[in-house]
C-alpha cells in the first residue's frame, strides 16, 4: 500500500539516507528512534511538506514523491495538535473536509460522527485553549480523519499526555487501526511501539536499520544500537569457537566461556541474551543452566519490569528479577551470587 524507496534529503547537518520501508494496508508501522534521528522529517516528507532530494514514496501503486500535499489522502498529526486557536472543536474538525460541495447538513452529520468515533462529542462547542492535551489530540485525529486519508501518519501522539490520557489514547488509537485505518506512527518510546505496533522500524542517524514485527526486531535485533534501543542490556562482542557439542558452541568474550546453541557459522560476532532469561541462585547446586557462573553484586535498581541487578562474572551481566527474589536472596551490593542462563537463551549476531 506505502512503499518508501532510497529516500533522501540534507537539512543543514542533518542528513536522511537511503530510507525503505513498506506498510501494508491496515497495518500499524512505528518508527521508533531517538529525538534528532529524523523521524519527523521523515513524517513531513511523506506528507509533502519536505521535498525529498532522492528516492520515491508509492502509495496504492502510483507515484506520489511529487504530487501536491492535498493530492495525498495522506494526514499528519504533529505531538503539539496543531489546532486553530480562534476556531471551535466543530469547526476545527470541520476545516478538515474534503470540499466545499458539501451540503450543511452533510457536513454538520460528518462532524459529529467523526467526533463520536474520537470519544469528543462532547467538546465540539469548546475552544482549544481550554481543553486537556488528551482531549486536544482526539480533536486534531477527528480532523486529521476527515480528510479522509489512505494512511494517518502520527508525530509522537502521546508525548506530552500523562499516564491516564496516553492509556486512553493507546486505545483509541488501537481502535482506529480495528477500522482499517493505517497508521505510521513514531515515537522514541519501546513501550509505546510494544502495546500498538503490528509492524517496527527502528531508525538510527537517518536511516532504517532493521524492520519486521515486534517479536522479530524487538527478540532479534540486528546490531547493538538495535538491542540497546529496545532494552536488551547483555549484548557481548567476542569470538564464536568452532567446537561443537550436539550443537553447543563456546562463545568467548573477555577470556569468559559462554554457551550457546546456535547454527552460526564461528568466527567473529555478539552474543544477546535478556536480563529476564538469567536466573540467581545461592549455591551452583540449585542452577540447571548450561552457563553457571559466580558473581558479585555491583548494583541494584529497580525498574518498570521488577528489579534489575548488575552482577560481575568477570563481565557484567543485567538480571532482571522480582522484588520477592531480592528479599528472598538477601541481596545487596558486594554479595557474591550464582548468575546462571541456559545455552538456548543466548543469540549470536555473526560480524
Amino acid at each position: 500500500m506505502l512503499s518508501v524507496d532510497a529516500l533522501q534529503k540534507r537539512l543543514g547537518d542533518f542528513a536522511m539516507r537511503d530510507v525503505s520501508f513498506d506498510v501494508a494496508e491496515g497495518d500499524y508501522f512505528v518508527l521508533l528512534g531517538a529525538s534528532g534521528v529524523g523521524k519527523t522529517v521523515l513524517l513531513e516528507t511523506l506528507a509533502g511538506l519536505v521535498v525529498p532530494d532522492g528516492g520515491r514514496i508509492v502509495l496504492d501503486g502510483a507515484d506520489i514523491t511529487a504530487t501536491r500535499i492535498q493530492k495525498r489522502r495522506m494526514a499528519l498529526v504533529y505531538q503539539d495538535q496543531a489546532l486553530f486557536p480562534h476556531m471551535s472543536v466543530k469547526r476545527n474538525i470541520a476545516y478538515g473536509l474534503p470540499g466545499s460541495s458539501w451540503s450543511r447538513r452533510r457536513a454538520h452529520e460528518t462532524v459529529e460522527a467523526l467526533a463520536a468515533t474520537v470519544g469528543a462529542s462532547g467538546l465540539l462547542h469548546r475552544h482549544p485553549g481550554t481543553l486537556s492535551g488528551g482531549e486536544a489530540q482526539r480533536v486534531a485525529l477527528a480532523r486529521a480523519l476527515a480528510t479522509q486519508p489512505r494512511c494517518l501518519l502520527l508525530d509522537e501522539p502521546l508525548a506530552f499526555l500523562d499516564a491516564r490520557a496516553r492509556g486512553r489514547m493507546r486505545g483509541l488509537l488501537r481502535a482506529l487501526n480495528r477500522q482499517g485505518h493505517t497508521m505510521v506512527h513514531v515515537t522514541h518510546d519501546y513501550e509505546e511501539a510494544l502495546s500498538l505496533a503490528s509492524h517496527v522500524g527502528i531508525m538510527e542517524n537517518g536511516r532504517v536499520v532493521q524492520t519486521g514485527t515486534p517479536t522479530e526486531v524487538f527478540h532479534h535485533p540486528k546490531s547493538e544500537f538495535v538491542a540497546q534501543f529496545v532494552g536488551i542490556r547483555n549484548f557481548f562482542h567476542g569470538t564464536l569457537e568452532p567446537t561443537p557439542e550436539d550443537g553447543i558452541h563456546r562463545f568467548i568474550t573477555h577470556g569468559l566461556a559462554l554457551h550457546i546453541a546456535t547454527n552460526a557459522q564461528p568466527g567473529p560476532g555478539s552474543l544477546i541474551l535478556r536480563s529476564e532469561d538469567i536466573t540467581l541462585s545461592q549455591t551452583r547446586t540449585d542452577m540447571s543452566a548450561q552457563n553457571s557462573f559466580l558473581g558479585t553484586v555491583v548494583d541494584i535498581a529497580p525498574s518498570a519490569r521488577g528489579v534489575e541487578v548488575i552482577i560481575d562474572i568477570g563481565v557484567e551481566v543485567a538480571a532482571l528479577v522480582t522484588e520477592r527474589a531480592v528479599e528472598h536472596f538477601h541481596l545487596h551490593c558486594g554479595q557474591k551470587i550464582w548468575a546462571g542462563f541456559k545455552a538456548t537463551a543466548a543469540r549470536f549476531i555473526e560480524e
